[in-house]
C-alpha cells in the first residue's frame, strides 16, 4: 500500500489501514467508519495506550464461557475490586470499590482471583509490541504506557498515527485483546484521549483544539485530582475545567502552593514531561533477614515500620505513588510468601504502607518467620496518581513526613525518630541487608 507524503495524511482507517489526503467520514477503500480524521492528525506524537479492562478481558478471552457475564477481578469480602469488565461496570463496579460494594451492586457478577503470572505475560507481549516502534516507551503499570514516536516515520513506514493504527490491529490479532490509545501533543492530552473512546478506541486531541475540548469537563479529569481534591476545588468555585483556566496563576499558586501552577497548565492544555523510559519501572521495596526468627506480632510489625519508613521516603524522593502494597515473607523452611492489596488511594507515606502491611500481615501470624519486606507495584508517578495525596489522614501523614524528610536531609537521619521505632520491646535483631530492588510483577 502506497503512502502519502508525511504532512499530508488527514484521514486513517482504522480496519483497513488505508489513508487519504483529505478528511472523510467513511474509508473510500472498504467503507468503514471506523477512520481517524483530524487536521493535525499528521503532527502528533505522543501518544497513550491502555489495556481494556486488562485483568478482566483476559480472563474473558481464556473462558469464552464468561464473554457476556459480568466479571469481576478481585478477592475477598474485605478486599478491593482490581479490575470490571464493561458488563460489570453497567452495574456500577469500577477499579477500587470494595468488594462488597461490588457484590450488592453485581450479586451475579462471576469473581475470579487474579492470575498475575498469566497477566505479566500478556504485559510483556502487549508492550514489547509497542517497544517494537520506538525505545521511549514509559509504562504506568501492566496495562498501560505512553510512547514518543517522534523521528520514526521513516523507519517505521508511515506517520505516529499510522503506525498506532497498525499496532492495534497487531495487538488484537496476535493476542485476542484491545485497547484503546490517544494521540495527542502532550502526555497529559494523550491519556486524556485514549478515556475518550472506550473499549478499542482511538481518540486524537490536537494542540488548536485542546482548551476548548477541556473547558467544560470537571475538574476530576486533571490528573493528580481525585475526589476529596475535586470537592475543594467545586467548594472554591472551580467546578470545571474552564473555571480553572479562566482563573489568574497567582491566585491557584496563592491557594494551592505549587499544585496551583500544574492545575493552571493543565487547565491550558499544558504538559512539559517528557516520555521518560528511565521512569519505566514497576515496583519498589525494602526487606530485611532477621538473625533470630520471629513470630509474636509486635517484633514483626516493629522491623515492618522502619522498612515503611525506608520505602515510602524514596517514593517521595522518586515523586511516585501506587494503590498497590505487597508484603514478603520468607518462613524458617525459606519457601516465600507474598501478599498483596490493592488499595481504593495511593500511598506515599510510611504511615499508609504500615497499615496496608500490618493488614496484609495478620492473616500470616501463627508461625516464625525470618524475613520480612514491604513493597509498592504498580507504581505511577505521583502527579498523575489519583489525589489520595489530597485526601485526610494520608494528606496530613505526607505533609508530617516531608517535614520530616527535610529536617533529616538538613541535620542527618537521627534528627527525628519515629516513636514506634524506639518502644521498649522493638528488637534489633537484624542483619544489615536492606535493600531497595525492583518488585517482582508475579508473586
Amino acid at each position: 500500500m502506497a503512502h502519502p507524503e508525511h504532512g499530508r495524511i488527514q484521514t486513517i482507517c482504522r480496519d483497513c489501514e488505508a489513508v487519504a489526503n483529505r478528511v472523510l467520514t467513511r474509508c473510500d477503500a472498504c467503507g468503514s467508519r471506523r477512520v481517524i480524521a483530524d487536521a493535525e492528525l499528521h503532527a502528533l506524537s505522543i501518544a497513550h495506550m491502555d489495556c481494556d479492562a486488562f485483568y478482566a478481558s483476559v480472563e474473558k478471552r481464556d473462558r469464552p464461557e464468561l464473554r457476556d457475564k459480568p466479571v469481576i477481578i478481585g478477592g475477598g469480602v474485605r478486599g478491593v475490586v482490581s479490575t470490571a469488565c464493561y458488563v460489570a461496570r453497567l452495574y456500577g463496579v469500577g477499579s477500587a470499590m470494595p468488594m462488597f460494594k461490588a457484590l450488592k451492586a453485581c450479586p451475579e457478577a462471576v469473581v475470579i482471583k487474579p492470575d498475575f503470572q498469566k497477566y505479566v505475560a500478556e504485559s510483556r507481549r502487549i508492550l514489547g509490541a509497542l517497544k517494537d516502534l520506538t525505545p521511549l516507551v514509559q509504562t504506568l503499570s501492566l496495562d498501560e504506557a505512553w510512547a514518543d514516536l517522534s523521528g520514526t516515520e521513516r523507519l517505521n513506514g508511515g506517520p505516529p498515527a499510522l503506525q498506532l493504527v497498525r499496532l492495534q490491529n497487531r495487538i488484537e490479532a496476535d493476542t485476542g485483546l484491545t485497547v484503546s490509545i490517544g494521540l495527542a501533543p502532550n502526555r497529559f492530552l494523550a491519556k486524556v484521549a485514549s478515556e475518550l473512546d472506550k473499549p478499542r478506541g482511538f481518540s486524537v486531541i490536537g494542540a488548536a483544539g485542546a482548551k476548548a475540548l477541556l473547558a467544560p469537563k470537571p475538574v476530576s479529569i486533571l490528573p493528580g485530582v481525585g475526589p476529596v481534591f475535586a470537592k475543594a476545588l467545586r467548594s472554591d468555585g472551580y467546578a470545571s475545567v474552564g473555571d480553572l483556566a479562566a482563573e489568574d496563576a497567582r491566585a491557584l499558586i496563592k491557594r494551592y502552593g505549587e499544585w496551583g501552577l500544574r492545575l493552571h497548565d493543565l487547565s491550558h492544555a499544558r504538559d512539559a514531561r517528557a516520555v521518560n523510559p528511565e521512569h519505566d519501572r514497576k515496583g519498589m521495596s525494602a526487606e530485611t533477614t532477621f538473625n533470630t526468627d520471629l513470630a509474636e506480632v509486635e517484633a514483626l510489625e516493629a522491623e515492618l515500620w522502619p522498612l515503611c519508613e525506608k520505602l515510602a521516603s524514596k517514593a517521595r524522593r522518586d515523586g511516585v505513588a501506587s494503590r498497590v502494597v505487597v508484603l514478603k515473607l520468607r518462613r524458617t523452611d525459606f519457601k516465600i510468601v507474598t501478599r498483596r492489596v490493592t488499595l481504593a488511594e495511593p500511598v506515599q507515606t510510611a504511615r499508609g504502607l504500615f497499615a496496608a502491611g500490618r493488614a496484609l500481615l495478620k492473616p500470616e501470624l501463627g508461625r516464625p518467620y525470618r524475613l520480612i519486606g514491604i513493597g509498592l507495584a504498580e507504581v505511577v508517578d505521583a502527579d498523575d496518581a489519583p489525589a489520595g495525596l489530597f485526601d485526610g489522614g494520608e494528606a496530613r501523614a505526607l505533609k508530617t513526613e516531608r517535614t520530616i524528610d527535610q529536617l533529616r536531609a538538613k541535620f542527618g537521619d537521627g534528627a527525628v525518630v519515629a516513636g514506634r521505632s524506639v518502644g521498649k520491646d522493638r528488637r534489633r535483631a537484624r542483619t544489615p541487608t536492606d535493600a531497595d530492588h525492583p518488585l517482582r510483577k508475579n508473586p
